[in-house]
């Protein structure tokens, strides 16, 4: 069984007013709107998963429904890993992001909503980097290699609407350099979290992206994530929850994790659930060494969010090297920093995130009071 996120249809200009981010607390319940009493905590540290030279990042917002898709374009080719560690993934092309495979680089990421359905955008993804002649070359042409991953946010609106291979294209059309656009956008569109107790505890979650500049050594790590997790968003600056199941009494969170130490009796059943991110440096890296890196930034995931990597998820985290810079880095030093950056990407997702009040779907910017 899903855990189907039940509520009135939205309307497309509420929608749409959620799309520019523009203030929507005044259509939420008073209850829903200003429930909790602590302040709303300073966004972690920003910047772009573009700041890597070479990458960029296009997303595709399905205004119909809340659903999407965002790919992030490497043209001249990004050595790749990957490691997937919740236990129920939706992906493509993985297998050959082994280190014991052949093909080296990739020239795109999808990450999708949709759930199996939206692994069809990335089709569209294909079919624009062959038209700019991009991809693995063969005799007759190229073969574009876009590894890709979904979560489920089917329970948010009308179950037909999934992104499908026009939007993985439209996506790759509005892909830039430039910074990228956070919340409610892409595959983060339909993203929400807190659902162990069900839909009338959760809250709307979104799409976030953090880079650090490390130093003067010229070498960049960025992090891009959509966060659809079961469990709680906390801050590690702090320790705190920012975003999760909401109390009872709509006065705070339940602590999903210390409900379940505390023996709470909590209903089986299969949620709707992943937490999808993409790591990327201009370090040049083997894809063994991507590989690593992909396994470390979990840690990110495991510091941010709780519980994480849950039957229920499908939990992914593609990593990049773009090799721009020839400055040598250790692979242990930079796993670690895509973790730290990973982890206030995935903060910042749920902080940028916007209330979808049809659905009962508050975000932390309207639940957590203003000070």
């Amino acid at each position: 069984m899903l855990i189907r996120l039940r509520g009135l249809r939205m309307k497309r200009r509420d929608f749409t007013r959620n799309l520019l981010g523009l203030p929507l607390s005044a259509a939420l319940p008073a209850s829903i709107a200003h429930a909790a009493t602590e302040a709303l905590p300073a966004l972690p540290e920003g910047g772009s998963i573009t700041d890597v030279p070479g990458l960029k990042v296009g997303h595709h917002t399905l205004t119909t429904r809340p659903t999407g898709c965002t790919v992030v374009i490497c043209e001249k080719g990004a050595t790749a890993g990957v490691d997937v560690r919740g236990s129920a993934p939706g992906t493509r092309e993985t297998d050959l992001l082994s280190p014991t495979n052949t093909v080296e680089q990739v020239q795109a990421i999808l990450l999708s909503g949709g759930s199996a359905y939206g692994l069809s955008a990335a089709e569209g993804v294909v079919r624009w980097l062959e038209e700019h002649h991009l991809g693995y070359p063969i005799a007759n042409g190229v073969v574009p290699i876009v590894p890709a991953a979904i979560l489920m946010d089917l329970g948010v609106g009308d179950f037909k609407i999934r992104p499908r291979e026009e939007d993985g294209y439209k996506a790759c059309l509005a892909a830039t350099t430039g910074q990228v656009a956070e919340g409610n956008v892409g595959a983060g569109a339909g993203a929400t979290i807190g659902k162990m107790f069900g839909h009338n505890f959760a809250m709307k979650s979104g799409l976030g992206t953090a880079s650090v500049k490390i130093g003067d050594t010229g070498i960049v790590v960025g992090a891009l994530v959509a966060v659809n997790a079961v469990g709680d968003v906390i801050d590690p600056r702090s320790g705190k929850i920012v975003a999760g199941a909401r109390s009872e009494d709509g006065k705070g969170y339940r602590n999903s994790m210390e409900a379940m130490l505390n023996g709470y009796r909590v209903v089986i059943q299969n949620a709707a659930n992943t937490t999808l991110g993409v790591v990327a440096t201009n370090a040049r890296f083997t894809k063994t060494q991507m590989t690593k890196i992909a396994q470390m930034t979990h840690d990110g995931y495991a510091r941010a969010i709780n519980p994480v990597h849950t039957m229920g998820d499908g939990d992914t985290i593609f990593a990049l090297s773009t090799g721009t810079t020839e400055v040598k880095a250790d692979v242990s030093a930079i796993g670690a920093i895509a973790a730290t950056v990973m982890s206030r990407a995935i903060v910042r997702a749920v902080m940028q995130a916007t209330s979808l009040p049809a659905y009962n779907l508050p975000a932390c910017r309207d639940y957590l009071r203003h000070t």
